[in-house]
């Protein structure tokens, strides 16, 4: 049977050459028009297939490609921590969905061409594109599952292969062969297809509605209130934002428009007040727990979102605090576990002073305190996040010690994975939360108590979360994205 596969003809679309620009944008036009050629091949070859059976062909296109090429050591602003290679040879990343992309390829193509003076090539990669991945473009085509069809799909066309969708480059354990280019983005265009195939299942929303700033709750409360935040900026001629779109994809335009019930919720409800060029921002309602945290941060991560941050509720462990309370993460105390092949706990995961001070003056903005006076209502100190929601009602002597030791103020289970991932992918990140119960002093989370809480605090949480979002949007790209998140040797793209 393999005998027969390898004999099969490999019919591919036409192969031009590579081609060199200088020019950002024709550059990008160049990687639409491979792309859309290549993803079109697919589908028309995998529909005729559905119809007509095995073609007694193997089809097969390939991802566009960006390749750079240096021989000398470019002299680089030092204050910019990307946009650029560490070393003279060859550099290359492939591509995929360009146009959802495209300003962001903009922007690192034309930093690229600008630091190094030279043209960037744009031709076609030698990864095939899977064509689960092809047809994700077209939403009236679906792939049957294996032996859903008259044939294997495998036997024609080509499906994803785990070999290049993995994290070895933001993991840092890439070992490119002899004579291979070194990577010049954090992840390879499989990667990225099957994370946004991943994101439009998990949240009920196209990946392309997704924008730079990205809010995590881990309580559906939030949503009501981000919606009605969305409505009121849609009103404002002036705002900026220019649509709201609700899980299934529903979107309006205007304050009064209707959104059509989703039915069934998807896992992560998702949310999101759009501006031009993905300025605005979403909410992701990611439910309680850390392995939820890590799902959604793999995939949005490739996205490459300009920040991320926790609005969430928490334990506060201090007795001075009080319920409503907020808690600003400076550190954290990783014990929620589903990160710890990827980003050993031994690896610090810094505060980000840029977020920081957002987030402070985004507080005290929203609740007219300012100064000594913010202490009242705000604590910053360590986060810690668990991996066991009722950790409270274990032999808890061993693990009070280890929040006394760490000086921990908060717990939750979910902040601490989102940082971490942050940091692991370069993306930035911060955490505010709110007190919503605290064990350690016999105040527990019960459901008479908490609802006086919820309508009060609620809206203040997200509207500081928001406020802070555009105080960073404010900021130019090169000051969010510091050295901070970047290792000794980095992609050139963010």
């Amino acid at each position: 049977m393999q005998d027969q596969l390898e004999e099969l003809e490999i019919v591919t679309p036409s192969s031009p050459e590579a081609e060199s620009f200088s020019d950002p944008a024709k550059a990008v036009d160049r990687l639409c028009a491979l792309y859309d050629t290549a993803a079109e091949f697919l589908r028309d070859t995998f529909m005729t297939a559905m119809v007509k059976g095995h073609p007694g062909v193997r089809c097969r296109a390939f991802y566009p490609e960006i390749r750079i090429t240096t021989t000398s050591f470019a002299k680089i602003d030092s204050r910019l921590s990307f946009g650029h290679v560490t070393s003279p040879g060859t550099y290359a990343a492939t591509v995929t969905r360009p146009k959802m992309f495209r300003h962001y390829l903009m922007q690192q193509i034309e930093l690229l061409i600008g630091n190094h003076g030279v043209k960037i090539q744009i031709g076609l990669s030698d990864t095939p594109m899977p064509v689960h991945f092809a047809v994700a473009n077209f939403p009236d085509i679906t792939v049957p599952q294996d032996g859903a069809g008259e044939f294997v799909l495998r036997d024609v066309f080509d499906v994803p292969d785990l070999e290049t969708t993995n994290d070895d480059i933001v993991n840092g354990v890439v070992d490119p062969a002899p004579g291979e280019p070194l990577p010049l983005a954090p992840f390879t265009a499989q990667r990225i297809d099957y994370s946004l195939a991943r994101l439009a299942h998990y949240t009920a929303t196209d990946p392309g509605h997704f924008q730079n700033h990205v809010l995590f709750t881990n309580y559906q409360f939030y949503v009501s209130e981000f919606e009605a935040y969305a409505r009121e900026q849609l009103a404002q001629a002036d705002s900026g934002y220019t649509s709201f779109v609700s899980t299934g994809n529903a979107e309006i335009t205007t304050a009064d428009g209707v959104l059509e019930d989703p039915g069934r919720m998807p896992q992560m409800p998702t949310y999101h007040l759009k501006r031009p060029n993905g300025s605005g921002i979403t909410l992701v309602n990611i439910g309680v727990g850390p392995s939820n945290a890590k799902t959604a941060t793999d995939h949005i991560a490739v996205l490459r979102p300009h920040a991320w941050l926790m609005v969430g509720h928490c334990a506060g462990l201090r007795n001075s605090q009080s319920l409503g309370d907020f808690v600003l993460a400076h550190a954290y105390l990783r014990e929620d576990k589903v990160l710890d092949d990827d980003l050993p706990v031994w690896v610090p995961v810094p505060a980000l002073a840029e977020i920081q001070v957002a987030l402070e003056e985004a507080v005290a903005a929203e609740t007219a305190l300012d100064g000594y006076d913010l202490k009242r209502i705000m604590r910053t100190g360590t986060v810690a996040t668990v991996d066991n929601r009722n950790w409270e009602l274990r032999e808890h002597s061993g693990p009070v010690q280890r929040l006394s030791q760490s000086r921990a103020v908060a717990l939750d289970m979910e902040s601490a994975t989102i940082a971490a991932n942050g940091f692991r992918f370069r993306v930035p990140y911060g955490t505010l939360l709110c007190v919503s119960d605290k064990p350690l002093h016999g105040e527990l989370k019960l459901p008479g108590m908490a609802s006086d809480f919820y309508k009060t605090q609620v809206s203040r949480h997200l509207r500081i979360g928001i406020r802070a979002m555009e105080k960073l949007r404010g900021m130019p790209l090169e000051r969010i994205h510091s050295r901070k998140l970047r290792s000794f040797e980095e992609t050139a793209f963010l």
